[in-house]
Order: C-alpha cells, then sequence, then structure tokens
C-alpha cells in the first residue's frame, strides 16, 4: 500500500499532466476551427455568436449589482430611508399597519 505523501505526489503529477494535455488539446481544437473557418471563409459574426459586451450594450454583466440607489421613503420622526428594493424595513412596516400610507413617507 502506498504512502500518503506518495499519493499526494502521483496526485500532483497526475494534475500536472491534466493540465498538460488539456492546453494541448485545447489548442489543437483551436486550430481545428480556425482551420474550419478559413477553409469556409467564416467569421464570428457567422456564427452567430456575440461578445459579451455586444450583449449587454457595451456594458460588462454586473457592472450596476450593488451600487447605491437614492432613498424614496424617509420616516421624518427618526430619519430612517428606504430605497423602495428589496423587503420593507420593519419601521415602515409598523407605521403602514398603525394606518399611515408609503406615500406618506415618499421624499
Amino acid at each position: 500500500m502506498a504512502t500518503l505523501l506518495e499519493l499526494v505526489a502521483q496526485k500532483e503529477q497526475l494534475e500536472r499532466e491534466i493540465e498538460s494535455t488539456r492546453k494541448s488539446e485545447r489548442d489543437a481544437a483551436i486550430a481545428q476551427v480556425r482551420s474550419l473557418m478559413g477553409e469556409y471563409g467564416l467569421s464570428l459574426s457567422d456564427l452567430g455568436t456575440k461578445s459579451a459586451a455586444a450583449k449587454t450594450g457595451g456594458r460588462k454583466a454586473g457592472a450596476t449589482k450593488g451600487s447605491k440607489v437614492p432613498a424614496k421613503y424617509r420616516d421624518a420622526s427618526n430619519g430612517d430611508t428606504w430605497s423602495g428594493r428589496g423587503l420593507q424595513p420593519k419601521w415602515l412596516k409598523a407605521a403602514m399597519q398603525s394606518g399611515k400610507t408609503l406615500q406618506d413617507f415618499a421624499i
């Protein structure tokens, strides 16, 4: 039976071989695709593919994710605000249960 160190060394060797084989097969596939595209006079637009920038109108996907949104609602008594996105905050729910409307807090 092999020791732990021997097995780890074998694993590292296999991972290097896997990466080497992946790169060589990928390079071969790219060469084959380029050859076929040249043979048939094809371009990327003929394949119906578009870059990520073209699909999103020139901006990166998720470019606005996490950005701050201006507040739409404010509690005048303590200054708490809510942008109108996500779950309603507790202060707003409590106020609405007491009979106020969302418009009462609009900024």
